[in-house]
C-alpha cells in the first residue's frame, strides 16, 4: 500500500501491503488493490488502499465529527459502479475493540457502528464503506440532537442558487443569533449546520427548522421552496429539514461520495462560500486534506446554543 497523503503523524508511516498501522493497532486490509473508483477524465483508478489512506489522513479532522454517534454506512463492495447497500447494523467481522451503539427502533433495536478512533475508521474503509452517514444526536441521549441541519437541495447541478440560498439563510440565522457552519455535500448542494445544546428533542428541533425554512422561503418565494413534492417546486431550490428526526442521518464531514472523481463532503468557511470556484464537488480525495488543515469551522463556538431565545426571535419575525 502507498503511504498516507500528508497525515503528518506517527500513524502516517508506510504500512506493509495488506495491513495498516492505526492508533496503536494493526488493521488488516483485504484486497487493497481492488478498484473502487474507476479512472475518469484522464485520472487514475482509486483503489481500496487509496480510500483507506484518504480516511487515515483526514482522521484527526473527521473523528471529532463522528465520535459517539451511531452511523449508517454506505457500502460499495464491488466499486461505485456496482450496487450499493446501506448498513445500519454493525457489519460482519466487526472487531471486538470497536465501539457500537444499540438504539431503539419500532419492534426492536439496531446495533450501529460508532467510530471513535482511526483504527475503526480504517476498518470500516476496508469494508468498502465509501460514505459515512451520522446521526444528529449522540448515543448517550439519542432523542436530543446536538446538530440541526438545513439541506439546500438544488433542482439541478447549478451551484449558484445554492450559494445564494446559503447566504440568505446565514443572514436569517444571524438575526436569530445562531452561529452556523457550512459543508459542501460532495453531491449537489450544501448543508448549513447549527450546533445545539441537547436540551430540545427532535420534534421541537424539527418544528423550529421547519419554521425557519418557511420564513426564508417567504423572503424569496421565486427562488426557494419548502415543498416536498419535486413536481411542485417549479425549479426552485428546496429547503430540506427532513433529516432533523430520530434515526435520520446526514452525510458526515469528510465523507467520500460515490461519484466520479471521488468528491468529498467538505467543511468550508462563510468567506469561502463567496468564492465562485467553490461548488458542491470542489474537493476530492486528492485535495481535501489541504482544506481540512485550514480548520474552516474553528471560529464557530464549540458549545451548542439553546433554541428558546432563537424561537422567540423567530416568532417576532414571522408575519
Amino acid at each position: 500500500m502507498s503511504s498516507t497523503r500528508g497525515a503528518g503523524s506517527a500513524d502516517s508511516a508506510p504500512a506493509a501491503e495488506g495491513s495498516v498501522r492505526a492508533g496503536g493497532r494493526t488493521v488488516r486490509i483485504h484486497r487493497p488493490g481492488k478498484v473502487l473508483f474507476p479512472a475518469s477524465s484522464g485520472g487514475a483508478d482509486l483503489t481500496k488502499a487509496d480510500l483507506v489512506e484518504n480516511y487515515r489522513s483526514v482522521a484527526r479532522y473527521m473523528l471529532p465529527e463522528l465520535r459517539d454517534r451511531p452511523l449508517m454506512l454506505e457500502r460499495h463492495p464491488d466499486g461505485v459502479e456496482s450496487p450499493r447497500f446501506m448498513q445500519k447494523n454493525i457489519p460482519g467481522n466487526y472487531p471486538d475493540w470497536a465501539r457500537r451503539a444499540e438504539t431503539a427502533k419500532k419492534g426492536g433495536t439496531v446495533t450501529h457502528p460508532v467510530c471513535d478512533d482511526t483504527a475503526t475508521l480504517v476498518h470500516l474503509a476496508d469494508q468498502a464503506s465509501i460514505t459515512f452517514h451520522r446521526w444528529l444526536s449522540r448515543e448517550d441521549r439519542p432523542d436530543f440532537p446536538d446538530r440541526l441541519v438545513f439541506d439546500l437541495d438544488p433542482a439541478d447541478d447549478d451551484f449558484e442558487p445554492v450559494r445564494d440560498a446559503a447566504l440568505l439563510l446565514g443572514e436569517l440565522l444571524d438575526e436569530l443569533s445562531l452561529p452556523a457552519t457550512l459543508m459542501t455535500t460532495g453531491s449537489k448542494g450544501l448543508h448549513v449546520i447549527v450546533r445545539l445544546d441537547r436540551a430540545a428533542g427532535f420534534d421541537e428541533v424539527r418544528g423550529f427548522a421547519t419554521d425557519v425554512a418557511r420564513v426564508l422561503a417567504a423572503r424569496a418565494p421565486d427562488r426557494l421552496t419548502t415543498e416536498q413534492r419535486t413536481d411542485a417546486r417549479g425549479g426552485r431550490l428546496y429547503l430540506d429539514v427532513q433529516r432533523n428526526a430520530y434515526a435520520q442521518t446526514a452525510v458526515a464531514p469528510f465523507s467520500v461520495r460515490p461519484r466520479e472523481g471521488a468528491p468529498v463532503a467538505t467543511p468550508i468557511s462563510w468567506d469561502q462560500l463567496k468564492d465562485p470556484e467553490v461548488t458542491a464537488r470542489r474537493w476530492t480525495v486528492t485535495n481535501v486534506l489541504e482544506q481540512a488543515r485550514t480548520r474552516p469551522w474553528s471560529g464557530v463556538p464549540a458549545r451548542g446554543r439553546a433554541l428558546g431565545p432563537a424561537r422567540r426571535r423567530l416568532d417576532a419575525l414571522s408575519p
